[in-house]
């Protein structure tokens, strides 16, 4: 197998794994950017699986080809409508943002579970008809050595999240409204003095974790999963969360960290077909994205540090 056909398989299969890492880990970043700590990505995703699913099950029938476009639209609204929840206690009641999010996670999965059981009578759904499949995306995939490789046999949604965290970057870091997000989660007391609604903002960066979570749920249940069941999602949310800050917090840098855990994921998949790693026992592809995520936060990104008041409520008045 030549370095092309190698290529050609481990390309498209990392930027599979790596899109719903990356919509989640710009979830994160807007939350924790607004100064409000996420732990519940997580539960996010699950959420925005779930939903995704049983949508998609419900009214393939009827929408067709654009039913999953769709289905990450209410996983979308399911994600927003979640982290309310942590926003309603981390912002406005000024409950341990940490703990709160922990319990965005447990309520996820037991909410999920118990719904899967009760509308199909068994632990997991059906599998979807209607999913994201693999494309030639037209002109590009006939590029010369690069379309093969990046464009072929590949995934709409992929390119979608790269596309997400390049808005993401410039709505953080280009646009007045991310000047006043970033203002809240550095020194909120200072963006309250210059007549900023620090409670506003936080809520908007809450909001968008959840839907940009929903839709990183969404795409993986209906790209790599087909189904949901109570192992779906199994760690991508905090994987997602390792990826925000590997990428210190920086849309662009997040997307990166999301690749790199996406290809670590992806070698789990296609190491077996890979001559490099096809003696290598599957056990150990299995357990590689999760070592590689330690290793990568604690070893290779330096000082990382999280915007200053992450994590800390505000209270109007309180210096």
């Amino acid at each position: 197998m030549g370095i092309m056909e190698i290529l050609m398989i481990i390309v498209p299969t990392t930027l599979l794994w790596a899109a719903p890492l990356i919509f989640t880990a710009l979830g994160g970043t807007f939350s924790e950017r607004s100064g409000v700590i996420n732990i519940g990505l997580e539960g996010l995703m699950v959420i925005g699986a779930f939903t995704a699913i049983v949508f998609n099950l419900s009214f393939a029938d009827v929408l067709g080809a654009s039913t999953p476009w769709v289905s990450l639209l209410v996983a979308m609204l399911a994600g927003v409508i979640f982290s309310a929840i942590h926003a309603v206690a981390s912002i406005t009641f000024r409950a341990d943002q940490t703990v709160s999010g922990v319990a965005i996670n447990l309520l996820a999965v037991g909410v999920t579970l118990f719904l899967v059981k009760f509308i199909y009578d068994k632990g997991q759904t059906d599998i979807i008809q209607e999913s994201f499949s693999k494309i030639d995306i037209p002109l590009l995939s006939d590029i010369p050595f690069i379309g093969p490789i990046f464009f072929s046999n590949t995934y709409y949604t992929s390119f979608v999240a790269i596309i997400f965290a390049v808005v993401a970057w410039y709505v953080i870091y280009k646009t007045k409204f991310g000047l006043r997000l970033r203002s809240v989660g550095e020194h909120p007391m200072a963006a309250d003095t210059m007549g900023i609604n620090v409670t506003k903002m936080r809520y908007y960066g809450v909001l968008l974790s959840g839907a940009l979570g929903g839709i990183g749920g969404g795409v993986y249940a209906q790209a790599i999963s087909s189904d949901f069941g109570h192992a779906t999602i199994s760690g991508q949310g905090f994987m997602a969360l390792a990826a925000m800050i590997f990428g210190k917090w920086h849309p662009l840098g997040a997307m990166g960290a999301a690749i790199f855990f996406g290809f670590a994921q992806s070698l789990s998949i296609i190491g077996s077909s890979l001559p490099l790693l096809e003696n290598i026992p599957n056990v150990y592809l299995l357990v590689a994205p999760y070592v590689l995520t330690i290793i990568a936060l604690t070893g290779f990104i330096g000082r990382a540090d999280a915007p200053k008041a992450s994590g800390v409520p505000y209270i109007k008045g309180n210096r």
